[in-house]
């Protein structure tokens, strides 16, 4: 019997745990979710016979190490930066992993040392990373055996509220790890345009952006991606001209967020003290130049044209210009602005989220020019089976399965852009409503 062992039981891992536990009794395999709330990892476990559930502190390296070295197969639902914990343990005791999570500098130096022992190492295999992979890299290979030439790649996504939900002008609730909403973008963001390099600094991220458009969807605001330029040579399109990655949000959305990244509401260097109890407007106050003025006054001013009745109308949903006061005592200011929008963009129960992904081609064949546009829009079922669950667990967890009844044979570290994986989780995806809507247009 295999053993899978599942660390992390948060609101990304639902539809994961839930898919293995229900293949569990059709393929024999055995199944652990540990979560350092126990209470949590039972709820997901249910009655399912071959579930269990544990309590692991993934800091306790002890306790760690002997719950990786019991098992075959483990699947890291941990926050990114815990995952080389995980990986080293996994090297060290001869077992298999994936995650969700992009493909970090330490987890690239361990891939001669992974191949050596015949492990697979799975990783960015979620929503996004994951589904963009599987699903540009279809139409990648397809144009390519067909003898066309890519020239223009451009690839979007976000995870939004969906629109009968949607009842707060920012069109935004969390459906997923509120922290990297709030250091979303931070560092500076590189890609190709019409074959030059560009770079957008965090302090004008929100500024330099987009309109997109998704079938079906409406209009987005879209802004680049830290790093396109990696994925020239993940997606074999050496000589593309234009490579781009991007995040979608509703419209609006940038504008407003740009308010915080120019005040440094979103800084995570910094610690302050005493601030329970304190306006969050006397907050926004202290990290304004002007005196004199009212706090409206004050950051019209400070933001100039890149301020305006919608973007004010949207800071005064979050209650920043009234008596509104912070419940924590001590944390960074991104960690205060997160206690506050954890409340204001809850997704409550009766709440769905909503998934949005394009992608747009652009090539050359036989001398005629042509697009391809390939979308997706998924709904979720409700504010357990959400659409950001079902898109970052099931292609885990459907690629998990397939590794471990052979459909999968590589080893190393691994991302979803072979044949040998992304063919066989795109059709089971389509099963479960996950399918891509294309628009071919060749010029004659």
């Amino acid at each position: 019997m295999k053993k899978i062992l599942i660390i992390g039981a948060g609101r990304s891992a639902v539809c994961l745990i839930e898919y293995l536990l229900r293949a569990s009794d059709t393929y024999g395999f055995s199944v652990t979710v540990a979560d350092s709330d126990l209470t949590l990892a039972k709820r997901r476990v249910a009655d399912f016979s071959n579930g269990k559930a544990m309590s692991l502190n993934i800091l306790e390296s002890e306790q760690r190490r002997d719950t990786i070295k019991k098992h075959d197969f483990i699947i890291s639902m941990l926050p990114a930066h815990l995952h080389m914990e995980v990986a080293l343990d996994c090297l060290t005791f001869g077992k298999h992993l994936a995650t969700a999570s992009y493909v970090s500098e330490g987890m690239k130096k361990l891939n001669d040392e992974i191949k050596r022992k015949n492990l697979f190492f799975l990783n960015e295999c979620g929503l996004d990373p994951g589904i963009d992979h599987a699903s540009a890299m279809k139409i990648i290979d397809h144009l390519h055996d067909e003898g066309a030439v890519i020239h223009t790649f451009k690839s979007y996504c976000g995870g939004l509220v969906a629109p009968e939900s949607n009842d707060n002008p920012w069109g935004y609730k969390f459906s997923w790890n509120p922290r990297n909403v709030i250091l979303a973008g931070q560092g500076v963001a590189q890609y190709l345009l019409n074959g030059e390099m560009r770079f957008i600094p965090y302090n004008r991220l929100f500024t330099q952006t987009e309109q997109v458009e998704v079938d079906g969807f409406g209009q987005f605001d879209a802004y680049a991606n830290r790093d396109s330029l990696s994925y020239i040579e993940s997606y074999q399109l050496q000589g593309v001209q234009t490579m781009l990655r991007g995040t979608l949000r509703n419209v609006g959305y940038c504008k407003a967020w740009n308010v915080f990244v120019k005040l440094g509401l979103t800084d995570d260097s910094i610690v302050f003290n005493g601030m329970k109890g304190k306006r969050f407007a006397d907050l926004l106050i202290a990290f304004l130049p002007e005196e004199g003025l009212s706090l409206k006054e004050s950051l019209r001013k400070f933001m100039g044209i890149e301020y305006d009745s919608k973007t004010e109308e949207m800071l005064g949903y979050l209650e920043l210009f009234g008596d509104k006061v912070i419940e924590i005592d001590k944390g960074t200011p991104a960690q205060i602005l997160q206690s506050l929008l954890e409340e204001k963009w809850k997704l409550n129960d009766h709440d769905k989220d909503m998934i949005v992904l394009k992608h747009e081609f652009g090539f050359t064949k036989n001398g005629k020019e042509g697009k391809i546009e390939s979308s997706l829009g998924l709904l979720g079922k409700d504010n357990d089976q959400t659409a950001m669950a079902q898109t970052v667990g099931l292609p885990l967890a459907i690629c998990v399965k397939n590794f471990l009844t052979n459909k999968i044979k590589s080893t190393g570290i691994q991302i979803p852009t072979t044949k040998e994986i992304y063919i066989p989780l795109l059709a089971e995806l389509e099963t479960f409503g996950i399918r891509f809507n294309e628009k071919k247009e060749v010029k004659e």
